[in-house]
Parts: C-alpha cells; structure tokens; sequence
C-alpha cells in the first residue's frame, strides 16, 4: 500500500468516526485549531519566508498568492472561528412528511466522506478547506502546491493537534507531505476511499486532474464574468459598479472581463464609462459600434470575447436590449458570476430568469459573489458545475443527504 493510499485508507475511516461527533465538538475544534494558530504564528511567518526565498523568481500575483502576512494571518485565523459560528449543516432536515401508512419520512443533511484538496500557492486553502470540511462533518487531504510546503506543514500539525485535543480523529486532517508529483497521481486513483476532489487553481490544473480520475470533481474553469448596463441604468450607478467590479482586484475569478452596454445608453455615457475605466489603467477593447463613439479605444478581436484577461483589459461591446445581452453571455460565459445594472423590476426580474450562472447580480459589483459576501464564512471555492454545489462551496455544500425513515411496524401491501 502506498503512502497516499495509507492516508486515503485513514480519511475514511476519520470520516467514520465524524458522522458520529457532535455539533459542539467539531465547534470546539474549530475554535481549538484558531487558538492553536496564533500560537505558533511565527513558526507560520518564519516557514512561509522560507517558502518564498526557496522559490526563486516570482511574479507580483503569484508572489501574493504565496506570501502570508499579518493580514493573511487575521484572515485564516478568523475564518476557523467564523466556521466555528456558522449553523451546524449536519443533520439539517431538508425535508420531511408523514405518509397515510403512518410512516414518518424525513430527508437528512448528511456529509460527503471524505474530500480530497488540490491547489496552489495560497497557504490559507489549507486552513479553509480544513475549516469547511471538518465544520461539514467531513475528512479532508490536503494537497498544496510545492511552493508552500513548509507553511503547509505548520498549519497542518497545528489543527491536527487541535483536531485531537477536541475528541476528534487527527486523521480528519491530512497533508500530502511531498513535492513528488506522482502523489497527485496516486490521490487521483484513490476511487474505493475519496469522494470528492476540489481542485483549486489554473485552468489546466482543473482539467488535467478532472481527465485524470473516476472521482467527482467539483470544476470551476473560467471566470468570465459580465456586467449589463440597460439603457434605464442610473448613471453614477453604472460607472461606480463597472469600476468596482474590474478595479477591485484584477487577478480573481469573480473580476469583470466583459461589459455589454445598451446601444440606446448616450455618447456622453458611454465617454464617462471608458473615461472611468481608463482613470484606473484599464485597457479597453471595444467592438467596432463601441470604438466608433469612443474614439482612441483597441478595436476587439472574436477571441476578447471569450478571454478571462485576469489582468486590466476589459471588453467591450454594445447590444441591443437584454435579449441580445443574455445570448451574449449564453454563448460566450462561463457560467460563473454575471450582472445587470437597471432601474426596472421588469429587467431585473427577466435577466435572473435568463441567465444561467451559479451567481446572478442585480445593480452590485460582480466582486461581491463569494462566500464572505454570502454570508456563508470560509468557503473551498467556486463551482460553475450545475450538479451538486453552485457558486461558492462551504459547509452546507459539502454535505449530501440521506432518507430516513421511522416506522411502527408497516409493511408494503
């Protein structure tokens, strides 16, 4: 047997033991991991220096990705407690009914089992995902990128040990403490013990490990987003929302990548749009009709279309009405998060309806769709599947159910 198939074998028998674990306990041990945490928080800052001086040349955004700082710190330590907080998702009656027979039906939250975790670079993946699934009931292995191995195995050690303190079983954490790839290759194989993988970083990541196992995959490919401004949208609105939405941070899956504009909306508001837009670096590529009553700006190609820049350029185009908006987005979105900016109920109502994305936005920055803003706490991503989870995945997305059913005796006739 080996190493990643000892650890799979131990998740699941870790999950086992959870099902049976309180509320309270899996609480406590959320609270117990936090604690934990700020104790050895400089372990953590001196690990993750080590990390970044290993690693050589990086670039800016992947520089921050890795990097632990005071703030980061904050954050992990706060998503444990706000994780802790959170209504128990475990045994949630989602539905239930009392047949003619007398036989009392009810259907039950319960967790998946056993989640496997693949990402890269953000070393606070390692305390979320253990914070979302152990508050879900579920055993979660960890598999971060080489790059930030030795903060990996702080954090680890240290909710691993909290984990135990609270009654639960040390094993409901596990780390793949390896840079080796074939361990990838060997977590992918694990179908008898694992019953989710959440990949969490490139595209291609996503992809190779998604045509590389029988396990289910929770995906999310592209971010391309979208903002559309009716021709009945308030000004002020528009602009401030737009800017926002790209501005914000360019380098996440939520960022604006496409603005489709009513045609009917003004010469002079379309100027202050790209005039905004410009103030803040942005390097617009509109279509021909956009370029023609915005002068100076780079004329897009058939490919702007279906781009996630990740970066300060934003798309362009302009439309004729909401109908021509939505087969826009139809065609050339990735279901992720997408936006109307409207003063009609009417419109509002009929682009809910319309678009089918894990996150539709009325009149808010595309920015806001995320597990904090939701209200939800930590989360372990974002899904653009259609089945099982949508959107942001905490808790309560990691949980399945079951159908029980208490009788006194009845029989089928």
């Amino acid at each position: 047997m080996g190493i990643v198939e000892n650890m799979a074998v131990r998740a699941r028998e870790a999950s086992r033991l959870l099902r049976c674990c309180s509320p309270e306990s899996r609480a406590k041990a959320l609270n117990s991991m936090a604690d934990k945490l700020i104790e050895c928080k400089q372990q953590v800052l001196d690990a993750n220096a080590a990390d970044i001086a290993a690693a050589g040349e990086l670039t800016p955004a992947f520089k921050k990705r890795l990097t632990v700082d005071e703030k980061v710190f904050k954050y992990m330590v706060k998503r444990l407690q706000e994780a802790a907080a959170l209504p128990d998702p475990v045994g949630r009656v989602l539905d239930a009914r009392v047949m003619p027979s007398g036989l009392d039906v009810k259907k039950v939250a319960v967790p998946i089992g056993v989640i496997a975790m693949i990402y890269e670079a953000r070393p606070n993946v390692t305390t979320d995902a253990a914070a979302v699934a152990l508050k879900s009931g579920n055993a979660v292995i960890l598999k971060g990128g080489s790059e930030s191995l030795r903060t990996n195995r702080i954090l680890a050690q240290a909710m691993r040990s909290a984990a135990l303190e609270a009654g639960l079983p040390a094993d409901a954490i596990q780390l793949i403490d390896t840079a080796d790839r074939s361990a990838v290759t060997e977590l992918l194989q694990q179908d008898a013990y694992v019953d989710l993988i959440i990949p969490r970083g490139g595209k291609s990541l996503i992809k190779a490990i998604a045509e590389g196992t029988r396990i289910p995959v929770l995906k999310h490919y592209d971010g391309i987003c979208h903002q559309y401004i009716a021709a009945d949208a308030d000004e002020n609105m528009a602009i401030q929302v737009v800017v926002n939405s790209k501005c914000q941070n360019v380098a996440v899956c939520n960022a604006l990548e496409t603005l489709l504009i009513d045609s009917a909306v003004s010469d002079a508001m379309l100027k202050n749009i790209a005039n905004a837009l410009q103030a803040h670096g942005v390097e617009i590529r509109g279509c021909a009709d956009f370029c023609t009553r915005v002068p100076g700006c780079t004329l897009a190609s058939d490919s702007d279309w279906d781009t996630e820049y990740l970066s300060s350029t934003l798309s362009i185009k302009l439309v004729n009405g909401i109908d021509e908006a939505m087969k826009h987005i139809a065609e050339h979105g990735s279901g992720h998060t997408d936006g109307i900016i409207t003063s009609s109920q009417d419109l509002a109502d009929r682009f809910i309806a319309g678009v089918d994305s894990a996150s539709v936005l009325v009149n808010a920055s595309t920015r806001l769709s995320g597990g904090g803003d939701y209200g939800m706490g930590a989360v372990v991503g974002i899904s653009t599947d259609r089945l099982h989870a949508r959107g942001p995945v905490g808790p309560a997305e990691l949980c399945s159910y079951k159908w029980v059913a208490v009788g006194n005796g009845q029989l089928r006739d």
